[in-house]
This record gives structure tokens, C-alpha cells and sequence, in this order.
């Protein structure tokens, strides 16, 4: 699948929503409206900005279970994600956490938007929510079963997370891929705000060969454009935050900056013989 035929851009970056607590999740609050206002002053601020997509995720709902949500979340999140889609235009995907994607694509697909982020989809990872295994299978056929064609974009070695045995990244992208049938992969730190290694990009785009990966945490306007170099697309949330903390809600100066950051990477990217950041095109962070 081309990244540019969905994101109309060769490097798309997906901003994150990050929803306040929905219900049944123990920090919530018994005020949906309050979810959507901050929600919809989310996504306005990142397309204002410059993305080329959004994610809308549970991220306040921790803990989370490690599969199925209650169903009142569904129904939150279903709401929230039809509400951003009458409001911006670039496409918007769905993330549940921990690990939903049953739940994920029957939202996207009853709503129209347009992919899914899946932490496991193939593969066991312990998790501070225990082991979760990838249902690679059955997420596939129920995509079919809906006739969906929501694009899946899983991650591998997902953060938060350590394998159950020892496989290494070419061998996780390649079977999330080609065993697990995901559209894209994602890569990321080994925690949320950390980048994964440029070594570690390099191997997952070399295994992924034509497929897309994206930089999945830990990217912010001063590493970005050295990052995607070996990347197809970035997701980014904390970094966009008023002082780059999670529990702020998104800076548009901050996101502005992050894409003429990453342009100067794509820059580089398109003119190697230079082999030279111009850092001067960089923004300085306030």
C-alpha cells in the first residue's frame, strides 16, 4: 500500500489525540462533552499545524485490559471519531488500547475513517497488562467480514513491552507483514517519548522492503530530521504538547515547527549528494 495514495504525501505525519478518560476507565470524569471539546481542539490544532493524519486513542483510560474494552468505550470513541471526520479532512485512524483491534476496526469502519493501529497483531509480548498474543487471524477475517478496507498498521516489538522469546526486528517486521497481512509496520522506543535507533529503522525498512514504516514514539523537531531518513511516515504526540508534557494538550507553534523540521529531513532525504542537514532551516524549540 503506498502511503502517498492514502496521506496524499511520500512522509506523512499522524498527529495523536489523546483522549481524556472515557467511561468505565477509572480517572473518568461523567462528562463526554468535555472529551469531544478536547478532542475536537486537538485535531484542529494538529491539521492547523501541518499533519497529514490523525490518531485517536484512549490514552488516559490506563490501565488498560490487555483485549476487549467495555463497551461504553466503544461507543465514546465511535462518537469522538465521527465528530473529528465532519470537522477536518485528512484521514483519521483509530488506536484502543491496549490491544482492541476488533473494536478499532469496527469504528473506523462504521464511521469512514480510514486505518487502525494495532500493538500486537502477531507474535506474544508480556505487557504490564500480561501476555497478550497476536490475532493476526482473526483480525483479518473480521475485517473481511465487515468488507472493510480499513488499513491495519501494526507495530513490531511494540513499546511498553518485551518479546516472549528472542526474535529478532527483521524477523518480527517480516512475519507482521507477510504471515500477519498488516498494511505498514511501526517502530518505536522502548518506551512512550523514546525514538527508536537509526539502526533499528534501517533493519526494519530493509526487511519491510516496498511496505511503509513509521517512527512510532520519541520523535520531536530536534531528531526528526535525521530519523526520517529511514522511515516512511511518523507518528508523534508527546513532542507536540504545550512544554512537551503528555498531559498538556497539543501546541500548534510546536507542531508547525515539527514539520519544517521534518521537511528539511525529507530535503536531505531526496538530495544525498549534499550529506548535510542546513540546520538554519530548523526551528528553534521555545
Amino acid at each position: 500500500m503506498s502511503v502517498t495514495t492514502l496521506f496524499k504525501t511520500s512522509t506523512p505525519v499522524l498527529g495523536v489525540v489523546h483522549l481524556l478518560p472515557l467511561p468505565t476507565s477509572p480517572r473518568w470524569q461523567g462528562n463526554l462533552q468535555a472529551v469531544i471539546d478536547r478532542a475536537e481542539q486537538e485535531a484542529t490544532a494538529l491539521v492547523s499545524g501541518g499533519v497529514n493524519g490523525i490518531i485517536v486513542e484512549n490514552f488516559f483510560d490506563a490501565p488498560f485490559p490487555k483485549s476487549r474494552v467495555d463497551p461504553a468505550v466503544v461507543s465514546a470513541m465511535s462518537l469522538v471519531v465521527y465528530r473529528l471526520q465532519q470537522l477536518v479532512t485528512v484521514p483519521i485512524g483509530v488506536n484502543v488500547l491496549r490491544n482492541d483491534a476488533h473494536s478499532a476496526l469496527a469504528i473506523a469502519t462504521c464511521v469512514g475513517a480510514q486505518f487502525i493501529r494495532v500493538n500486537v497483531l502477531s507474535g506474544v509480548m508480556a505487557t504490564d497488562q500480561g501476555l497478550i498474543e497476536g490475532q493476526a487471524h482473526e483480525v483479518l477475517r473480521y475485517r473481511r467480514e465487515l468488507g472493510s478496507d480499513v488499513k491495519i498498521f501494526a507495530d513490531v516489538l511494540v513499546k511498553h513491552a518485551r518479546p516472549l522469546g528472542s526474535p529478532s526486528l527483521t524477523t518480527s517486521v517480516q512475519e507482521t507483514l507477510e504471515r500477519g497481512l498488516a498494511d505498514g509496520v511501526i517502530l518505536s522506543g522502548w518506551a512512550t517519548g523514546r525514538p527508536p535507533t537509526l539502526e533499528d529503522l534501517e533493519l526494519a525498512k530493509a526487511a519491510a522492503g516496498q511496505m511503509p514504516v513509521f517512527i512510532g514514539s520519541g520523535a520531536d523537531w530536534s531528531n526528526i530530521a535525521q530519523l526520517i531518513q529511514s522511515a516512511d511516515g511518523v507518528i508523534v504526540a508527546s513532542s507536540l504538547k504545550r512544554k512537551g508534557d503528555i498531559n498538556q494538550p497539543i501546541d500548534p507553534i510546536r507542531v508547525g515547527q515539527f514539520i519544517e523540521a521534518l521537511e528539511a529531513g525529507v530535503q536531505a532525504r531526496e538530495a544525498p549528494e549534499t550529506h548535510v542537514i542546513d540546520r538554519s532551516t530548523v526551528p528553534v524549540r521555545l
